[in-house]
């Protein structure tokens, strides 16, 4: 009889398996994959932030955002890409020592880099496309107040709220593995994220679109006028939002957190769990 879900053993043997073909993937492969996640990744964040961003009940928003926000993960499951956060676990494969440090490294950094290209591409393409005219430019100052929030976060809440949103989404893409069919591998993406979204964590491949978003908002004068009247974002505050604060303040304390929360806290355990047995059979 067909079971209707593959075991954590399985999964976590699917998972090691792909990391090592992963691995040994052409570069070229690699950067094309890792531009389409970012732009997938950045399609599920323009589109939660345009359906919440005049609501003003902040449970809700967070709710109806998480509704939608997901549908980038599953682009990515479904149609191809290599997702920075979820490839954190091929810290499997090293520990069971299928690949070797260097070439998990060497991945990783590819798909970093090209997953900022693919998010910020979009950022840039959706600053552009009049979308933030929406609502009489409220779209344009709310993208502006989140970008703005999350580079005056301490270093600190940064980072655990990156090991807490990983967390949720290397669980989201073993839930996936595990499901055989495409409503199952639906519905298995769909709660985690929406947990790691209402709860706000930060995973930094979003924030690679949600703040250059806000950076290229903030250069719009209609749309800081805008960020002044409703959230009181004057132009001294809005000179602190730039390219700068979104590495140091944002992205490589977020990353960090990311890289704890799939490599160690959920690849360790899982390779806890699982790997030893993995290797000697």
């Amino acid at each position: 009889m067909q079971t209707l879900l593959n075991t954590p053993h399985e999964i976590i043997q699917q998972n090691i398996l792909g990391a090592a073909a992963k691995a040994k993937t052409r570069i070229l492969n690699i950067l094309v994959l890792g531009i389409m996640a970012g732009s997938f990744i950045a399609m599920g964040a323009q589109s939660s932030s345009l359906a919440v961003h005049n609501i003003s009940n902040v449970g809700l928003a967070r709710t109806l955002a998480g509704c939608i926000f997901p549908v980038g993960l599953m682009m990515i499951v479904f149609v191809g890409g290599e997702l920075f956060t979820g490839d954190c676990m091929m810290s499997m494969a090293w520990m069971q020592r299928k690949i070797h440090f260097a070439d998990m490294l060497r991945t990783l950094v590819l798909v970093y880099v090209s997953n900022f290209v693919g998010a910020a591409l979009i950022a840039f393409l959706v600053a552009h496309s009049g979308q933030y005219d929406y609502s009489s430019g409220v779209l344009g100052a709310y993208t502006i107040k989140v970008a703005y929030g999350k580079v005056h976060l301490s270093f600190a809440n940064a980072l655990v709220s990156g090991i807490l949103c990983n967390i949720l989404v290397c669980v989201a893409v073993l839930m996936a593995a595990a499901a055989k069919d495409i409503a199952g591998k639906v519905l298995a993406i769909f709660f985690p994220i929406l947990a790691f979204v209402v709860s706000g964590f930060e995973h930094c491949v979003a924030n690679m679109y949600y703040i250059p978003a806000g950076i290229f908002a903030s250069k719009n004068a209609a749309y800081a006028t805008k960020a002044l009247e409703l959230y009181n974002i004057d132009s001294t505050q809005l000179s602190s939002l730039n390219w700068g604060s979104f590495a140091i303040s944002n992205l490589i304390p977020v990353t960090i957190g990311n890289i704890i929360g799939g490599a160690l806290l959920v690849g360790g355990a899982c390779f806890y769990l699982h790997g030893k047995a993995l290797h000697e059979s």
